[in-house]
């Protein structure tokens, strides 16, 4: 396609390629947010369902928790599944970033966006 004009073809290219990315990372960036993790704390006592980006979308506490004094330990097991929930969102956008660089022949430890 850019035969003749040696570095500036490869400058061509490398554009093109960088503008694929680009678009493909703004594709990805969507699909994690559409893309959900429920974290759980306390044998599934209390829920949290999280975005692959980290937003919390949800929270489920079984009402058998509401007992007596027991704040402290409700506010705990809240807390635990709210991190747990972050913590596979992180782990889910991490590997649909491998998933993409992998596709786009990057090495896979390749740390995206740069």
């Amino acid at each position: 396609m850019f035969k003749g004009l040696g570095a500036l073809g490869d400058m061509a290219g490398m554009m093109k390629k960088a503008q694929e990315m680009q678009t493909k990372m703004a594709e990805m960036q969507d699909d994690l947010a559409n893309l959900t993790v429920t974290g759980e704390a306390g044998a599934g006592l209390v829920k949290a369902t999280a975005t692959a980006k980290g937003e919390l979308t949800a929270l489920d506490i079984d009402p058998s928790i509401f007992s007596g004094d027991d704040k402290e330990v409700v506010e705990d097991l809240i807390l635990a599944a709210v991190k747990d929930a972050q913590g596979k969102a992180a782990q889910k956008a991490q590997d649909e970033m491998k998933k993409l660089s992998e596709s786009m022949g990057l090495p896979a430890d390749m740390k995206l966006p740069f």
